[in-house]
Parts: C-alpha cells; sequence; structure tokens
C-alpha cells in the first residue's frame, strides 16, 4: 500500500493492532526524483504480509522512526540513513553503522561521486 509520509505511524499503529507483529524489512529505492522508503511487515501468526511504501523528496528526505512501535527497526532505520542519507525522525540513536563516522555522503545513493 502507498500512503504519504505524515500516516506511517498511524497505518503502522493499525497493522500492528491487527496482528502485524513483526517488522521485517526496512528499505529505501533511489529513483532519482525522489527516494521511496518501503516497510515490509508480518502477522506471524497467519504469515500474512503487508508492505508500506512511502515517497520522500530528495530535498528533504525525513520520515517519522518506527522504533517506539517495532524495536526491530532500530538498526535497519541506522542502515537506510548510513547508505542513503534518509533521515528518521524520533529514531534513539540515528548514527552510522556500516561506515566510519568521518564518511561524507551516501554511497547508494544515485548522484554519489565515487572518486
Amino acid at each position: 500500500m502507498k500512503i504519504s509520509p505524515d500516516e506511517l505511524l498511524t497505518k503502522a499503529a493499525e497493522l500492528k493492532d491487527s496482528g502485524f507483529d513483526m517488522l521485517e524489512d526496512v528499505t529505501a529505492v533511489d529513483y532519482k526524483d525522489r527516494f521511496e522508503i518501503n516497510y515490509r511487515l508480518r502477522n506471524i501468526s497467519s504469515g500474512a504480509v503487508e508492505t508500506i511504501k512511502i515517497d520522500l523528496s530528495r530535498e528533504e528526505p525525513v520520515i517519522a522512526s518506527l522504533v517506539p512501535l517495532y524495536r526491530g527497526a532500530e538498526f535497519q532505520e541506522r542502515e537506510v540513513f548510513d547508505l542513503m542519507g534518509i533521515v528518521f525522525e524520533g529514531h534513539p540513536d540515528l548514527r552510522r553503522i556500516l561506515l566510519p563516522d568521518d564518511w561524507e555522503g551516501y554511497p547508494l545513493r544515485k548522484d554519489y561521486v565515487i572518486d
């Protein structure tokens, strides 16, 4: 399902309340004109899967963190931040997780220049 960024926390809470008790994956895609964040949620007991897709502007790639709802989002959001530069507001420890602290840029963006 495609939703707007301001709907994320409400929709994720609704899904969690309806049995989607596991956040399987948080990924990001760079389409040059926008970023797309994908959240894959699973209802463990039924095996049902739901994917939430959200477009973010390249100029201000900011979205709410899902850590308050799904603790498992902590490291996945850090990875997306580290490699794509997307900021997760409300994240308890948003810092690089794979690259050195002094790394400049975000290597999975299409506009990243390799020297």
